[in-house]
């Protein structure tokens, strides 16, 4: 069997919505032109499409037609590497699971340890949010809450005080070992982001273990949030 027709054969066996890049063939080095050649030869034939440079994908076939992949399998490079969970997709998308709001944007934000430039991939603008914490694929949802709080005024489709009502309601429903552990977690954020949710988990009848105690306290932090959803928004210095 050719070279070529081994790698169509391939391509041929993927499931749809995969996204690939020459990496994933596991051919050695000399070999790689010849990858190249027939990849984008396939795209011409529509058997692929391209996502952006070296990387390529096989559409969805869907009762709504063809679509492009899944956002998770277009970043899935920035998600896990080696086994190892060093990413996480929140902003809008993951915003709009915790049903903060019902936006979808072309836009996706990833938590990571490491700066990264915005990049460019099919429709999609892939931007990073620089995690203060490292990356545990079970503390996931809690890293979102803690974007949340800290993009509030940037959630699209609903006002501050509205996402700031609904993370109370999230609040009320973990346990006090989560709550806990979710202000561990907040220690690495921005003291803006502690002194919204101690006012928040306050507000809301709960601890906010000890997270005053690290604020200064001469500190103001101006966040669009009135007195009808936190009333002790000024103990927390919030104006």
């Amino acid at each position: 069997m050719t070279l070529a027709k081994e790698i169509r054969n391939r391509v041929l066996e993927l499931k749809e919505g995969t996204v690939v890049t020459l990496s994933d063939f596991g051919l050695p080095v000399e070999q790689q032109p010849a990858l190249n050649v027939t990849l984008n030869r396939l795209v011409a034939e529509g058997v692929l499409k391209r996502l952006s440079k070296g990387r390529f994908y096989k559409e969805r076939q869907t009762l709504f037609g063809m679509l492009p992949p899944s956002e998770m399998e277009v970043v899935k490079d920035y998600l896990v590497k080696n086994g190892q969970t060093v990413g996480y997709i929140t902003g809008t998308q993951a915003f709009a699971e915790m049903g903060l709001t019902t936006q979808i944007s072309s836009k996706l934000l990833v938590g990571t340890n490491k700066y990264r430039r915005a990049v460019k991939r099919g429709n999609y603008t892939v931007s990073f949010l620089l995690q203060p914490n490292p990356i545990k694929k079970d503390e996931i949802e809690m890293y979102r809450l803690l974007d949340a709080v800290r993009l509030v005024r940037e959630i699209p489709a609903t006002t501050p005080d509205e996402a700031v009502r609904f993370m109370m309601g999230l609040l009320a429903m973990m346990s006090e070992e989560e709550r806990r552990r979710l202000t561990d977690l907040a220690q690495g954020y921005t003291p803006y982001v502690r002194a919204l949710l101690g006012a928040m988990l306050e507000q809301a009848g709960f601890s906010a273990y000890g997270l005053k105690q690290g604020l200064n306290g001469v500190t103001s932090y101006k966040l669009p949030v009135t007195e009808r959803v936190l009333a002790n928004k000024k103990k927390w210095n919030i104006i």
